[in-house]
């Protein structure tokens, strides 16, 4: 990028800057400086969280979703029970955590959203355009999983469950309320309000909970390239849900901080309350020791290990962008390094409780069905409506269960979906600062992002909806290509700016030097993780299938390729595109493209001997202004 034309005009700027120390700003304790600064220039105040609570409940609400309560049990018990946590805590001590870490002190030290935030080596700013394709995608997708939580919540206030009974329009006649497989001992059935049914007729049986889920929720298509009508009732769930996002976002973090108290915090309520009265239904000790028995041969096998790591990655949400804009929001002298350990004990921590609470349920539901757990253990959105359906509906007074899971997982992804957007508008935002700035910018910018993805979302609601559903999840959000945007980041990091270097940018704003492993892993260890991880995904890649029965097209494999080559081609075309614009040998091409550009904001951590009256000449009217304020001359 070149130098900004305001350069010349600004010799006292040039004096400052002349004063960092290999990149490292000298603090000067006025910190009033910086935003007369901002003010001289037209930059408005970037805001901040009200409390430190306000991140933490952010970062909380984020990370804690629905992947927690679906995935993680059931990998946990696919992967040797307890013995799946030795590899899942190596993995997040050298991979995830480390990461979690990176991105939240890089917005906080460059007090920018995901795309700006690369400032701190510019030739690779095309890792923040990679996490904005990534993240927009995730939200895009991601509220399918609320509109269809929303349709069941709204479906709970009735006296019997709509998923419960045979007595359907959408029914079949081959639904059977009641399995009692242990019957099936002399090859038939008793006299049932069925009538007398083979074991072979009772087989071929469907239960109403997927009828329910396939012919009314869904009304599920023959394949991608059968459409078919909108689901009338769904479109206007995920219209509602889209319109509580909005009012969730539309005034900042100001007010998203205070929203997320209550949605972050009831799941843990609601989790409490189905324990207990999990833990008290026949069958829910087998279906616990199920989950946390370890099964140590395990342990030898690459798919746990790798299983382990996707679950991280996917859980922490590293690469989507928005930690780096929830970091951004914190006070400079924020200490960081201590809210991501805790942060990561707490994402960890509630997956591991989540399990107990799911395998207690489902220990239930086997113990009714008469078969065993793992023919009720289902992962994704076959666990959410189908199993816990199932189980409420053989439960007490099913209504209040139903509603009372289905708001529980309502509020899990809602804070997660409203803190996506939200980093993906800051990311837009802090792209148009200074002369660009309005009153109404962000309320606007948020409008046109939900729209935007509503209007995406629309394919999802028609009767082949669900395959488009599992096109993006499959390909959009990928483990690969979040292993690749966290590779990259590592590398940039630790390599490109210097590891050392930012270590000392830590210590500047946090008072103290983290512990050299953090260094260890950005450099060397998590790297090679994410890379190792990326090939096995990679060499291992299977075509999507929807129910392990239809085979996608060949034309919706190469749409899912394109929607991961969005992103992770972001990276090697703008390194490419950049070094190709700019002039002079390579090398000096390197040099002035990897040059850190800062902000405003760096200069209240510079002399004290500033005369700020002598930068009243800067000037935003150039065209490099509008992104960057200052340009080191290191």
């Amino acid at each position: 990028m070149e130098k900004p034309a305001f350069e010349t005009d600004c010799s006292a700027l040039n004096v400052i800057l002349g004063e960092e120390k290999g990149g490292h700003f000298i603090p000067n304790g006025n910190g009033h400086q910086a935003g007369v600064i901002r003010s001289l220039i037209g930059y408005p105040e970037r805001e901040q969280w009200t409390r430190q609570m306000d991140f933490i409940m952010s970062c909380v609400g984020f990370a804690v979703g629905l992947g927690n309560v679906w995935r993680f049990p059931y990998l946990c018990y696919k992967n040797g029970g307890g013995v799946f946590l030795i590899p899942y805590l190596i993995i997040g001590i050298v991979g995830g955590i480390p990461i979690f870490f990176l991105e939240i002190a890089l917005g906080q030290f460059m007090k920018a959203g995901s795309i700006n935030v690369w400032n701190i080596a510019p030739l690779f700013k095309g890792l923040g355009y990679a996490s904005m394709v990534i993240v927009f995608f995730c939200n895009t997708y991601y509220i399918m999983v609320l509109a269809w939580a929303f349709y069941y919540f709204i479906k709970s206030f009735n006296s019997t469950l709509p998923w419960s009974t045979c007595d359907n329009t959408w029914n079949t006649p081959s639904c059977i309320e009641i399995f009692h497989h242990e019957d099936c001992l002399n090859g038939t059935i008793g006299n049932t309000t069925y009538g007398n049914l083979t074991c072979e007729e009772l087989a071929d049986g469907r239960s109403p909970i997927i009828e329910f889920w396939e012919n009314k929720v869904l009304n599920i298509s023959e394949g991608l390239n059968y459409p078919g009508s909108i689901n009338w009732e769904l479109m206007l769930c995920l219209m509602a849900v889209w319109v509580m996002v909005y009012f969730c976002v539309w005034k900042g973090v100001k007010s998203t901080g205070k929203i997320v108290y209550f949605t972050a915090t009831f799941p843990y309520v609601v989790l409490i309350i189905l324990l207990v009265r999990g833990i008290t239904l026949p069958g829910a000790y087998d279906g616990i020791m199920y989950y946390i028995k370890p099964d140590w041969s395990k342990l030898g096998e690459a798919q746990v290990w790798i299983d382990a790591g996707t679950q991280i990655f996917f859980s922490y949400a590293i690469g989507l962008g928005a930690l780096t804009a929830l970091g951004s929001y914190n006070r400079f002298h924020n200490d960081c390094y201590k809210d991501a350990f805790m942060l990561a004990l707490i994402n960890s921590g509630t997956s591991f409780f989540a399990g107990f609470v799911v395998f207690a349920i489902l220990g239930f539901m086997a113990n009714e069905q008469g078969v065993d757990i793992s023919q009720v253990a289902e992962t994704g959105p076959g666990l959410a409506f189908i199993a816990y359906p199932k189980a409420v509906s053989l439960m007490p007074m099913p209504p209040i269960w139903a509603a009372l899971f289905f708001f529980m997982l309502l509020l899990l992804g809602l804070d997660s979906q409203f803190v996506g957007v939200e980093g993906f508008v800051t990311g837009i935002l802090d792209l148009f600062p200074g002369k660009y700035y309005m009153r109404y910018r962000r309320e606007i910018s948020v409008a046109i992002c939900c729209l935007m993805c509503f209007i995406i979302d629309l394919s999802m609601v028609t009767q082949g909806g669900m395959y488009v559903f599992q096109l993006f999840d499959y390909y959009s959000a990928s483990g690969m290509t979040l292993l690749w945007q966290a590779f990259w980041e590592c590398i940039v990091v630790s390599w490109v700016y210097g590891a050392d270097r930012f270590m000392d940018d830590i210590a500047r704003m946090i008072g103290y030097r983290p512990f050299p492993w953090m260094k260890w892993c950005w450099s060397f260890i998590t790297p090679c993780v994410c890379m190792g991880i990326f090939l096995f995904h990679l060499f291992n890649y299977k075509p999507l299938t929807y129910n392990n029965t239809y085979v996608y097209p060949w034309w919706g494999e190469v749409i899912g390729w394109c929607m991961a080559l969005m992103s992770m081609l972001c990276i090697p075309v703008s390194v490419l595109y950049k070094l190709c614009r700019s002039t002079g040998t390579f090398m000096e091409r390197w040099e002035k493209l990897t040059k850190p550009q800062w902000g405003s904001h760096h200069l209240e951590y510079m002399s004290p001997d500033t005369d700020i009256k002598s930068l009243t000449s800067l000037s935003t009217d150039t065209e490099d202004s509008k992104v960057i304020i200052f340009e080191s001359v290191m």
